[in-house]
């Protein structure tokens, strides 16, 4: 009986002392700093390459790895990657994720970048990532917080590569429909006009460059007469300043003297309007009368002067005497 106390309270001091040792090297572990900060990436994209115990960077310093890699039954275009970091890691808001290749062997990991700078206010300060105690279902789904996607790398390469051969098949076939038999006479046709324009403006070269001398000298010279012309503007604009001004007072005060005088014969013609009517209606057929008399004096002095001529005076005194005639006998 003794002996067997005896292996009982050994095997207890033994248990007790490796569970004193344990609790020891966990206590070192924990003080020497060595803890894990715990991250969720939800990746859009085909996560190749990727496998737990993956490397994780922070701008290409290795700081963790891959936890664990599950898809969510709700929302299955998502891939929810648990990362863990190492504490003194900093991950501030705006940190993205980025799946990115190691050479060619096909094995990927995860690239963590720093936040952008604001470059007006470069020396902001910028809050560690974490999940806000008010909405931190909303921000933290499954309880840690989530390090925004950023596309890049091999899998957004290969995630592209079907719209990209798409587009490419598409490009493809418009240049099949563009190089068509049609289209190729009629760029031929094209190549032949320009190959002939060139000739010909070749062979005109030397009358080319003739008119494009003649056409710098028509510029000099229409630049030339604007200048002349703005010169003979000032000229102008100097001589209708200084000189036309005294004219123009002059023909200003002749046209109010000939307004004055214009009012003075208005006023004369008024003054003398009864005398032209009276002059008109009693004088002037007076002398119509007057005229008509002297005309008929003047036929009678004609008659007289043609009878002077022909009989002489005594044809003014008297008729002339008939010759008289004796009768013969029979």
């Amino acid at each position: 009986m003794e002996n067997r106390s005896n292996h009982i309270l050994v095997g207890s001091v033994v248990m007790v002392m490796l569970v004193a040792v344990l609790a020891f090297i966990l206590w070192l572990s924990q003080a020497s700093g060595d803890k894990k900060k715990y991250y969720d990436v939800l990746f859009s994209q085909a996560v190749d390459g990727l496998a737990t115990g993956s490397a994780v960077t922070f701008s290409g310093v290795p700081v963790g790895q891959v936890k664990s890699i599950t898809l969510l039954p709700q929302t299955p275009e998502f891939v929810r990657v648990r990362i863990s970091v190492n504490d003194d890691t900093p991950i501030l808001a705006g940190t993205t994720a980025t799946i990115k290749g190691v050479g060619f062997t096909g094995v990927s990991q995860i690239q963590l970048d720093p936040p952008d700078r604001d470059p007006k206010r470069p020396n902001l300060p910028r809050p560690e990532l974490a999940c806000p105690s008010g909405d931190a279902k909303a921000q933290c789904p499954f309880g840690v917080p989530v390090i925004p996607m950023k596309p890049g790398g091999l899998g957004a390469i290969l995630n592209s590569a079907p719209e990209l051969l798409e587009r490419v098949s598409t490009l493809t076939l418009r240049l099949t429909e563009l190089l068509g038999d049609k289209n190729q006479a009629s760029i031929a046709a094209i190549l032949h006009n320009v190959n002939t324009m060139s000739h010909n403006l070749a062979a005109r070269s030397d009358e080319i460059a003739a008119t494009l001398a003649d056409a710098r000298i028509a510029i000099r010279q229409a630049g030339d007469a604007a200048d002349r012309f703005g010169r003979l503007a000032d000229t102008s604009n100097d001589v209708l300043s200084k000189d036309a001004r005294p004219l123009i007072a002059d023909l200003r005060r002749t046209v109010q003297s000939a307004d004055t005088s214009m009012k003075t014969l208005n006023a004369t013609l008024g003054d003398a309007r009864p005398g032209l009517q009276a002059f008109s209606k009693q004088t002037i057929p007076e002398v119509g009368q007057l005229v008509r008399d002297l005309r008929q004096m003047s036929d009678s002095l004609n008659n007289v002067a043609q009878r002077l001529d022909q009989g002489g005076v005594t044809s003014i005194l008297g008729p002339a005497k008939l010759p008289d005639y004796k009768r013969g006998k029979k």
